[in-house]
């Protein structure tokens, strides 16, 4: 039976990587260095497991790495340990706190996130040629807006543009969308102020905050302060923006909140509230859609968020993405106000 023999790597991969192992200087030229990486790339590794590392030293975790990839945690773990494999040295310490960078794994890291770079780019400036004939445009969006306002409007720009494809990456909240754009991962995020300075946005909506009755609270006209503390209350987890936005505007007017319930998700915010469970503040959009058993009204002094499209400024968008900007923002203003 005939053996198959890998493909021979070069001379000046084998030196390039082995070299770098050791911590050594690579001696070699800029596209001398270049050629040797791309060689070795193309006949040993794979980006799937430059992706893996860079999101496991981005989140110090196998299973957070998994959750923004999109893959499965054992996923993640194998192309980890093939490339630890294909490089001959460990660049991730596992433990019980969690996953760390080796000192080897840093330099892997910092070169992998170059080549990232660089194959982002190529993909850019190819899309730029192609302006909105071809390309795609990447979008990131905590889940009240990735629900209720970006659908519509993506269907309307595929139907319109079909040559271009659109991925969609959804968060719990808006700082995650922020740091989508940051690390190059967005082209287009829909977040809330308070932003960065290094973000230019446009406003799209204003978004109140609304106290979510159960059923069996006696119906009022408006309430005030004192009518919150009535019933349990029933918060996001320590640490959401939105329900920080909120305990700050409260202590205003010498109300603090003590919630009794803290849950992630909307959904089961409002599907308490509707069982008699407690009361509830949030913004509508995440709030809908709302039962019609659940009384909603306004906090005694109106609260609004300012939803945001938001783009990194130094980046360099396409035109497709300036034109699903412009659509997005032409869409929803012809929505009628809650």
């Amino acid at each position: 039976m005939a053996t198959v023999k890998p493909a021979a790597t070069s001379i000046a991969s084998i030196k390039f990587f082995d070299r770098l192992r050791v911590g050594l200087p690579l001696r070699l030229s800029a596209s001398q260095a270049t050629t040797a990486a791309m060689g070795y790339l193309q006949q040993n590794l794979k980006f799937s497991q430059l992706q893996a590392l860079i999101a496991v030293a981005d989140s110090g975790s196998f299973s957070e790495a998994a959750l923004q990839l999109d893959l499965s945690q054992s996923a993640i773990s194998y192309a980890i340990a093939t490339l630890e494999a294909e490089l001959g040295v460990v660049l991730v310490s596992r433990g019980r706190y969690g996953a760390h960078l080796t000192p080897v794994g840093e330099q892997i890291v910092n070169r992998s996130r170059q080549i990232t770079y660089l194959m982002e780019d190529i993909t850019k400036q190819a899309n730029l040629a192609k302006g909105l004939r071809g390309g795609q445009i990447r979008i990131s969006a905590f889940r009240s807006a990735a629900t209720h306002l970006l659908p519509e409007v993506i269907a309307e720009f595929c139907r319109r543009y079909p040559a271009i494809a659109v991925r969609l990456s959804e968060h719990d909240d808006s700082p995650q969308v922020e740091d989508d754009l940051r690390q190059g991962r967005a082209d287009i995020g829909l977040t809330y102020l308070p932003t960065e300075p290094v973000f230019e946005h446009w406003e799209l909506l204003q978004d109140e905050f609304v106290v979510l009755l159960p059923p069996q609270f006696e119906r009022v006209k408006a309430l005030d302060w004192s009518m919150l503390t009535q019933h349990p209350l029933i918060m996001a987890p320590v640490g959401d923006v939105c329900d920080a936005m909120v305990y700050a505007h409260c202590a205003q007017y010498g109300v603090e909140l003590q919630p009794t319930y803290q849950v992630r998700s909307d959904a089961t915010i409002v599907n308490m509230v509707a069982q008699g469970l407690g009361a509830a503040i949030s913004p509508r959009l995440a709030a809908e859609p709302i039962p019609a058993t659940v009384q909603v009204c306004s906090l005694p002094v109106p609260l609004w968020r300012s939803i945001r499209v938001t783009i990194f400024a130094d980046a360099m968008l396409t035109p497709a993405a300036f034109t699903f900007i412009d659509l997005l923002k032409a869409q929803l203003k012809k929505q009628p106000e809650p």
